[in-house]
C-alpha cells in the first residue's frame, strides 16, 4: 500500500485542509470493509481504478469523481480489487467558496461532482489521470481550485462563519450556539440558516461531530486514558452521553470503536 499526504499552498490553506492519495490492492476474491464516520470535513475523491461499494445508497459511488457532504452518521465501504485514488479534504467553511449552491444541499450524501460542476469534471479528471506523481496531482488540483476562487466573489458571511468555526475548534465544540450567534451579530434563526448554507449542517450537529472527533484525537494521543477520563475532558455530561453520541455517529460504543478502529481524527490531525 502506498499512502501520501500533503498540505495545500498558503494561498489555499484557509479553504483546504490537505491532499492525500492511496494506492492498494485487495487480494482477488477477498474484500476489505472500511467504516466511514463523520469527520466535520468535506471530501472530493477521484477514483482512478476500481470504485468501492457503499452500504448506504445515499453514498453510492456511481462515478469516478465524488464529493461527500457533512455526514450525519456512519456508513461502510466494501473495497475489492485495486483502490487508487486522489482526494482533497476541504475545511468546514472552505468548500462553499468553490460551489455555487448552498452546501446544505450535500448534507449526508455523496454526489457525483458532475451534478454540481458539470462543465469542468471531464477535463479535471483527464488531467489527474495524466499526472504521473502525487506532486503532479496536487499541481492539477491547485490550478483548478485557484481558478475557481478567482471566479467567485467572496461574501461577508463567509468570514463570519469562518470565525465561528475557529471558535468551535478552540472550544472543541463546547461553545453555546446563542453565544456564536451574538458574535456574528445575527439572530439565532439567521445564524443557523447562514451556518447551514456554508457548513452544510446545523451548528448543533457540527458541534456534536467536533466533540466526537476531539474524543478520538485525545484517545490517539494517550491510549491509556479511560472512557470516563475522555468523557470528562471532552465535556460530555457523563459517559452515557458519550456512548450515545458515538453510537449515533459511528454505529459503535466508544469501547467498540477504540477496540475495532485505530483512533485517528481527520479533523484535528
Amino acid at each position: 500500500m502506498q499512502y501520501n499526504i500533503s498540505k495545500p499552498s498558503p494561498y489555499l490553506s484557509q479553504y483546504v485542509k490537505q491532499y492525500w492519495s492511496l494506492d492498494s490492492n485487495v487480494v482477488t476474491g477477498e474484500s476489505h470493509i472500511q467504516r466511514i464516520v463523520p469527520s466535520g470535513l468535506f471530501e472530493l475523491i477521484f477514483y482512478l481504478n476500481d470504485r468501492p461499494e457503499a452500504s448506504d445508497h445515499k453514498k453510492s459511488i456511481t462515478e469516478n469523481v465524488i464529493i461527500t457532504g457533512q455526514l450525519k452518521t456512519h456508513h461502510d465501504l466494501k473495497i475489492v480489487g485495486r483502490l487508487s485514488l486522489f482526494a482533497i479534504y476541504f475545511l468546514p467553511q472552505g468548500l462553499s467558496m468553490f460551489l455555487n449552491l448552498p452546501i446544505k444541499a450535500l448534507f449526508n450524501q455523496s454526489v457525483p461532482l458532475k451534478d454540481v460542476m458539470k462543465e469542468v469534471v471531464n477535463q479535471l479528471e483527464d488531467e489527474l489521470y495524466a499526472a504521473p506523481t502525487f506532486k503532479g496531482q496536487i499541481a492539477v488540483a491547485e490550478k483548478f481550485l485557484i481558478k475557481r476562487l478567482q471566479q467567485k466573489e467572496r461574501e461577508y458571511k463567509y468570514d463570519r462563519i469562518r470565525y465561528v468555526v475557529n471558535e468551535i475548534n478552540k472550544t472543541k465544540g463546547l461553545v453555546e450556539i446563542n453565544e456564536l450567534a451574538e458574535q456574528t451579530f445575527l439572530s439565532r434563526k439567521q445564524f443557523e440558516r447562514t451556518f447551514s448554507d456554508i457548513i452544510g449542517s446545523s451548528p448543533k450537529q457540527f458541534k456534536k461531530i467536533v466533540r466526537f472527533q476531539n474524543a478520538i484525537h485525545i484517545k490517539s494521543k494517550n491510549k491509556n486514558l479511560s472512557l470516563t477520563e475522555i468523557a470528562h475532558q471532552c465535556g460530555y455530561f457523563d459517559q452515557s452521553h458519550m456512548i450515545n453520541d458515538f453510537k449515533s455517529l459511528s454505529g459503535m460504543s466508544p469501547k467498540q470503536f477504540f477496540t475495532n478502529e485505530e483512533p485517528f481524527s481527520d479533523y484535528f490531525n
